[in-house]
């Protein structure tokens, strides 16, 4: 007899006479005689005999306990090294003998370790001794005892019996709705230069026209940076810097990517254009510079010559040259950079840049790693746009940035969102306010139809958007160190206010989640940062002032991207249930089964792990969809006791009968 780690611990002699006797002061409770390797069923017995016919007619491993009592330890010490087994009881019917004690030990052995109970089915003219699938062998056949052992039925745990007397199970409650409604993306919110553009973006790669637009708008804000500011107030020193924060989410194989590469290539082009002046421009500095080298020494030569006879004039060879400052290519897309580096980046481009990262979620994960507190309050300081940064280092120094200003843009997927929204929402390190700041954060739907679109791009829109790329390419400020200031008409600044008052009264009541609350508090920034977008796209030459059509068009973004916000901040309230839904739907579709293809009516998370369903790839990933469904009737969870050897209570998830029936 041996335990669950193979440790021999006694043995059982049987005599000429069919007495059983085991080694004096050897272990007995838990231990058993293995016949066969675990493939998925096991299967504990009494005696050696029964598991041997039981064996021969089922193939199954089985572990054979010597006797009733035994019965339970041993299977809990099975259920505990096999937590995804189907472990069934085979129990000796001692049918004359008063109390049954072989039904009623193996029963109790069943419950207790969330197994399944076979009972030997004896034909007619059954003699008083036959009790065991070894006396069903010799009486009817292996066939007999196989059809017995197939016939098995699970045993209903005490908390389940209790919980819901007896075998009636409640209804199951449906699972909440995990995604609020969101609104459709209206052509009309884009200025009429980049409508067609987006349009045939969205149309040629299948995807929402939702991603392209809030990569163009990001995109362009870029280009104005802090070269040009909003004051939201009319008797007011506040300013409003125009850059914007971008956040495009969908899962993988939606054209996340290829949408945003679209919006970004004229960036790209202007950049390349940059690259090719400044690279002429440092060949011709580095030329004067040469030059100058030369000169200096020449210089020094007859400095040398007329020390002695003119030291003035020497002194006035020997003077440097003034020699230009070296050329600095202007960045327009910065991808991973470390904060240093986009520091000294910034230095060079204090009117801003973009920081664009194809999925963001590394960049959030980084900036909430311990050490990182730094790096996190320059990307929040970043997104004003308009406060200096001194770095201060003992081997680099000091580095002095006049203004902070960088327009972020970037994918993600919904699981990574929900689960980065749940930890920013919870008090975390996340909690400040940096996921809030992505006021352009859209989260639309995906159609499951496919069009196959092969077209060429629609040429005159391409060039009508690029064409307001390469006019903000050229915006200047108003100086060295002001930009220029833009206002409301009177009429788009009464819109304003008549905007302003109600939004801040419903931001400071107590019906909105706080995290919520904290986004929409954003949109004071957002929505003058878009209304001097759309003026400086639509009527550049209007005198620096902002009129009502293009504050209402930015009123617009902010009513539809307040219901894409609703559903991002859902996470924080609503529970995750693309796993529970994927996990029931499995069930409903009889996928969940043991390895003998039998539908199961208990499961561990293991065992569903196993399967490498999408999304269910994990037992903490089953465990958590199963506990979500527990939580809503469709399963009952149940933790199985440990065995002999210890150790943690194994979780065991009972399918409601309704999903076994086939309904719901």
């Amino acid at each position: 007899m041996r335990d669950t780690a193979g440790t021999l611990h006694s043995l059982q002699v049987i005599d000429p006479e069919g007495g059983k006797r085991f080694q004096p002061g050897g272990r007995v409770k838990g231990c058993y005689h293995a016949i066969g390797k675990p493939e998925g069923v096991l299967i504990v017995c009494e005696g050696y005999a029964t598991g041997v016919s039981i064996h021969q007619a089922s193939g199954h491993a089985v572990a054979v306990a010597f006797n009733a009592g035994n019965l339970e330890a041993v299977a809990l010490a099975l259920r505990s090294k096999y937590p995804d087994a189907r472990l069934i009881v085979a129990a000796d019917d001692d049918w004359r003998t008063d109390g049954n004690p072989g039904m009623s030990k193996a029963t109790a052995a069943a419950r207790a370790a969330g197994g399944w109970l076979a009972v030997p089915v004896f034909p007619e003219g059954r003699p008083d001794k036959a009790t065991d699938f070894n006396d069903l062998h010799k009486l009817a056949g292996l066939e007999a005892v196989r059809a017995c052992i197939d016939s098995a039925q699970p045993v209903a745990a005490p908390a389940l019996r209790d919980a819901y007397g007896g075998d009636s199970w409640p209804d199951p409650v449906p699972l909440p709705d995990a995604l609020p409604p969101v609104a459709l993306f209206d052509e009309e919110l884009l200025p009429q230069a980049l409508r067609g553009w987006v349009a045939d973006i969205a149309i040629r790669m299948q995807c929402p026209p939702d991603f392209p637009a809030v990569g163009a708008l990001v995109a362009l804000s870029s280009l104005i940076g802090a070269r040009a500011v909003v004051s939201p107030k009319a008797r007011d020193d506040w300013r409003v810097v125009p850059n914007l924060w971008g956040l495009i989410v969908g899962r993988p194989g939606v054209m996340k990517s290829p949408a945003l590469g679209e919006a970004l290539k004229p960036l790209h082009r202007l950049e390349a254009i940059e690259r090719e002046q400044w690279k002429a421009a440092h060949e011709a500095w580095t030329l004067d510079c040469k030059v100058a080298e030369l000169a200096a020494k020449q210089n020094e030569k007859q400095a040398a010559s007329m020390a002695a006879k003119d030291p003035a004039k020497a002194r006035a060879l020997l003077t440097p040259a003034d020699l230009p400052e070296e050329p600095t290519a202007r960045r327009y897309v910065v991808n991973d950079a470390t904060v240093e580096k986009l520091g000294e980046i910034l230095e060079s481009n204090p009117w801003g840049t973009l920081c664009y990262r194809d999925e963001i979620h590394g960049l959030l994960c980084s900036l909430d790693r311990q050490g990182q507190e730094g790096s996190r309050a320059f990307y929040l300081q970043a997104y004003d746009g308009n406060q200096g940064y001194t770095v201060d280092r003992i081997i680099r120094g000091t580095h002095y940035i006049p203004r902070v200003c960088l327009a972020l843009l970037g994918g993600i997927q919904p699981g990574k969102v929900q689960s980065y929204v749940r930890e920013a929402v919870a008090g975390g390190a996340g909690d400040d306010g940096l996921l809030q700041r992505f006021g352009l954060a859209v989260w639309p739907d995906v159609s499951r139809e496919f069009v196959y679109v092969d077209q060429w791009p629609d040429t005159p829109a391409k060039q009508a958007a690029w064409a307001v790329f390469e006019r903000l390419n050229q915006l200047q400020p108003a100086s060295d160190t002001d930009p220029h200031e833009w206002r409301f008409s009177p009429e788009a600044q009464g819109l304003f206010v008549e905007w302003l008052e109600p939004f801040e009264t419903e931001i400071r009541g107590e019906e909105l989640h706080p995290a919520l609350v904290s986004h929409l508090a954003k949109y004071r920034k957002l929505i003058p940062a878009l209304a001097l977008l759309f003026a400086l796209v639509d009527t550049p030459d209007s005198g620096n002032v902002i009129h009502e059509r293009e504050l209402l068009r930015a009123l617009a973004w902010g009513d539809y991207l307040r219901t894409h916000a609703e559903r991002l901040y859902a996470a924080a309230v609503i529970p995750e249930t693309a796993g529970a839904r994927l996990l029931l739907d499995k069930i409903k579709a009889g996928k969940l089964t043991d390895g003998d293809g039998v539908l199961l009516d208990a499961f561990t998370p293991r065992l569903v792990a196993v399967k490498h369903w999408a999304g269910l790839a994990t037992p903490d990933a089953a465990r958590k969809a199963a506990d979500l469904l527990a939580d809503y009737g469709w399963l009952m969870r149940e933790a199985v006791p440990t065995g002999a050897a210890g150790g943690r209570p194994s979780e065991r998830y009972l399918i409601h009968p309704m999903l076994l029936k086939g309904g719901a």
